[in-house]
């Protein structure tokens, strides 16, 4: 006989992730988010001292975090900054219910902000994507191409 209690976890889910599935696709959603700003401020600061001819950042180094770290949160200001004008006005309400509730410091609040576009605005990553390009463009940076501005390989096999 099986146990009572064998289908009560999913292997997708650990003990210490939250159980209703709206909580979870937030927290996956913060999660890429976090990622996404990681790589991009990471890039920028990385991009930014060679340009200065000044060593990578280190990871033991809390000036390098401390820089690190008003680079993440002024990202996500200004991508709030670029995101949220766009919004509808039910968008909005929706939007400004969700930030209301956010708990935490400066920086989970605007990481929860992000959270709520992301779920409201269908080009999200698209606008995110802009913003990034104009953030890195600011440090000096060349823009890298986004995916739809590299040629694609069936362009490339047909010399397009």
């Amino acid at each position: 006989m099986s146990r009572p209690d064998a289908f009560n976890t999913s292997l997708r889910r650990g003990p210490s992730e939250p159980r209703d599935l709206i909580a979870r696709v937030d927290a996956e959603v913060r999660d890429r988010i976090g990622e996404a700003v990681d790589f991009v401020c990471l890039d920028a600061l990385v991009q930014s001292r060679q340009a200065r001819g000044l060593p990578a950042p280190a990871a033991d180094s809390d000036r390098d975090r401390a820089e690190f770290d008003a680079s993440v949160e002024n990202f996500l200001a200004r991508l709030g900054d670029e995101i949220a004008p766009a919004l509808t006005p039910e968008q909005r309400r929706s939007f400004d219910a969700a930030t209301s509730r956010a708990a935490g410091d400066r920086l989970a609040r605007l990481l929860a902000a992000q959270v709520a576009l992301a779920k409201l605005v269908p080009d999200y990553w698209q606008r995110f994507e802009i913003v990034r390009a104009a953030f890195a463009a600011e440090i000096g940076e060349p823009a890298a191409p986004s995916g739809r501005d590299r040629p694609r390989w069936l362009d490339r096999l047909l010399g397009r």
